[in-house]
C-alpha cells in the first residue's frame, strides 16, 4: 500500500557562510496513499529541499512532516535510515547516481532488496519482475553503461522501487531524455502506480511530466503557490490563511495593493482591487 505524505508549516533554512537562506517558508501539503504527485517550480523554488526533507536526507527546522504512521522528526538517524531502505525509494537526479556501474541491473535490484529482506523477513519481487515493470525486460544482465540514456532512468527506478517501497521520491528523472525518453519513463511510473499502488513524488521542470502524473503543485518561494488539477491551475489557501497570486496577477499590481474579498451566493469567492 502506498503511504500518505503530510507536511504542517515545514521551514528549512540553510546555515551559509555566517548567513540563514530560507528554502521553504510554511509548507502545506497533503497527499493521499497511492496518490501521484508532481513538484514543479522555478530553480531555488525549495523542490529539490522538500523532496529531501520527506527522504529523510534533513531534518526540517520548524513544522512537521509525517509519512504513513512515522512522523519524520522523532526519529532518530537509524530509524531513518531504515526507513529509506524498506518504505522510502529515492531516485536520485541523474541516472548513474543510482546505480552501480560494473553491476548488472540483477545484481544492482539485487543489493538494493538486501536490508528490506532482512529486516522486513517477506519475500519480495524477483528482479525480473521488477524490470518487466519498468520496461526493461530481458536485460537482466545487462550493465549501465550498454543501455541508452532512457534504458538507465528507467534502471534507476528499478532500484528505487525494488524493496517495495510504499512511497517513491524521484528528482527530475527525464532532465537529460528526448520526448521517447521522457515518455517511456512516464509510462514506467504510471505502471509502478498501477500495479503496486505506490505513492510516487517527482521534481521536474517538465510541465508536460506534470500533466501526466494528473496532480501538479507548483512550489513558489518555498510555499505551495498553486495546484494544476485537470488542466487548470488553483491558488491554494496556506494554513495561515494566506495565497499566493500567480505571477502573471502579481504582475498588475504593486506590492501594497488593497483587494476586497467578495463571495456570491454560489459560494464562489471573487478578489477586487481597490482601484476597481
Amino acid at each position: 500500500m502506498g503511504l500518505s505524505v503530510v507536511c504542517r508549516r515545514v521551514v528549512h533554512i540553510y546555515r551559509i557562510e555566517g548567513s540563514d537562506v530560507v528554502a521553504l517558508s510554511g509548507v502545506d501539503l497533503s497527499i493521499s496513499s497511492g496518490e501521484m504527485v508532481a513538484l514543479v517550480g522555478p530553480s531555488g523554488s525549495g523542490k529539490s529541499t522538500l523532496i529531501s526533507l520527506l527522504a529523510g536526507l534533513m531534518r526540517p527546522s520548524a513544522g512537521r512532516i509525517s509519512i504513513g504512521g512515522y512522523d519524520i522528526g522523532k526519529l532518530s538517524d537509524a530509524e531513518l535510515n531504515r526507513l529509506r531502505g524498506t518504505e522510502i525509494g529515492v531516485v536520485l537526479q541523474g541516472a548513474s547516481r543510482n546505480l552501480l556501474p560494473y553491476a548488472s541491473l540483477h545484481r544492482n535490484i539485487w543489493l538494493a532488496q538486501r536490508r528490506a529482506a532482512a529486516t522486513r523477513g517477506i519475500e519480495l519481487a524477483e528482479p525480473d519482475e521488477i524490470l518487466d515493470l519498468v520496461g526493461l525486460s530481458g536485460l537482466g544482465r545487462a550493465r549501465p553503461h550498454e543501455l541508452t540514456m532512457g534504458q538507465r532512468q528507467r534502471a534507476a527506478l528499478a532500484v528505487g522501487i525494488a524493496a517495495g517501497p510504499g512511497l517513491l521520491l524521484v528528482d527530475e528523472p527525464t532532465s537529460q531524455l528526448d520526448t521517447v525518453g521522457r515518455d517511456e519513463v512516464v509510462a514506467a511510473l504510471r505502471a509502478v502506480n498501477a500495479a503496486r499502488d505506490t505513492t510516487i513524488v517527482v521534481v521536474t521542470h517538465d510541465p508536460e511530466v506534470g500533466t501526466r502524473l494528473g496532480r501538479v503543485v507548483t512550489i513558489r518561494d518555498g510555499r505551495v503557490g498553486a495546484e494544476g488539477r485537470d488542466g487548470q491551475d488553483f491558488a491554494v489557501v496556506a494554513g495561515d490563511g494566506t495565497v499566493q497570486l500567480p505571477p502573471e496577477i502579481l504582475g498588475e499590481f504593486p506590492p501594497g495593493t488593497l483587494f476586497l474579498v467578495d463571495q456570491d451566493e454560489d459560494g464562489s469567492v471573487r478578489l477586487l482591487s481597490k482601484r476597481d
